[in-house]
């Protein structure tokens, strides 16, 4: 150890999640001091100027919960529409299913922005979304157009009822601390529903076991939902 200390933990189950911590703060204390440089130090209502959203005028367990989750959603949304990209890109629907990804990378693009502004860690579990993500859109995709338009109706609607879900709650908080993360989430809950309605367009109904897919896929949203918040 430097400067002649040791520190000793007993258990190897002990050292391994505490380094990791460890590292996680330094990684994120580098990064904020990266962020306040560029922007001359400046409060967190540099992002937020309107309403004048800073750490310390919002509940930070509600934020920190908020941005988690909702970037874990838009980053599993991304690795399901790349899994449907890969077996669906080059037939008729594949335009379709490009303009949907492309509306989430713009939402995984802005949650990325809040994260560091907001100095939120992302879930432990992303490397697992990465892979549960890629193969359901992959293997939905599999069963055909149908299929994974069963998937994008899924789960486009769960992460619709889960962003109204966050709506209510800053709703019943101070709204008005919230104004333009409010925004944020609406204009994504509404651009959700669109892909929703989109699947159902598509022809979505017609995927083999549909009301048996749709509700375990969104079993699975409840679960990651679940998990990305707390972990």
């Amino acid at each position: 150890m430097r400067g002649g200390r040791d520190v000793v933990f007993s258990g190897d189950a002990l050292k391994c999640p505490l380094r990791i911590r460890v590292l996680w703060n330094e990684v994120m204390a580098h990064l904020y001091r990266a962020v306040s440089a560029a922007y001359g130090r400046r409060r967190i209502s540099v992002r937020f100027s309107s309403s004048g959203m800073t750490l310390d005028s919002i509940s930070r367990a509600a934020v920190d919960r908020i941005i988690r989750v909702d970037h874990a959603g838009e980053y599993g949304a991304n690795r399901i529409y790349a899994g449907q990209m890969a077996v669906l890109g080059r037939t008729s629907v594949g335009p379709v299913i490009q303009k949907m990804w492309d509306q989430e990378k713009d939402h995984l693009k802005k949650f990325n922005e809040l994260m560091v502004a907001f100095r939120v860690r992302p879930t432990i579990l992303m490397p697992f979304w990465n892979v549960v993500g890629f193969a359901l859109g992959a293997g939905t995709a599999l069963l055909g157009k149908e299929g994974a338009m069963a998937c994008t109706v899924a789960v486009e609607e769960s992460i619709a009822h889960h962003y109204n879900n966050q709506i209510r709650t800053l709703m019943e908080k101070e709204p008005e601390k919230y104004t333009e993360l409010l925004q944020v989430i609406r204009k994504f809950r509404d651009e959700e529903l669109e892909h929703h309605d989109i699947g159902l367009e598509h022809d979505a109904q017609l995927a083999p076991a549909y009301t048996v897919l749709k509700s375990l896929i969104q079993a699975g949203c409840s679960a990651a939902i679940y998990l990305s918040e707390r972990f």
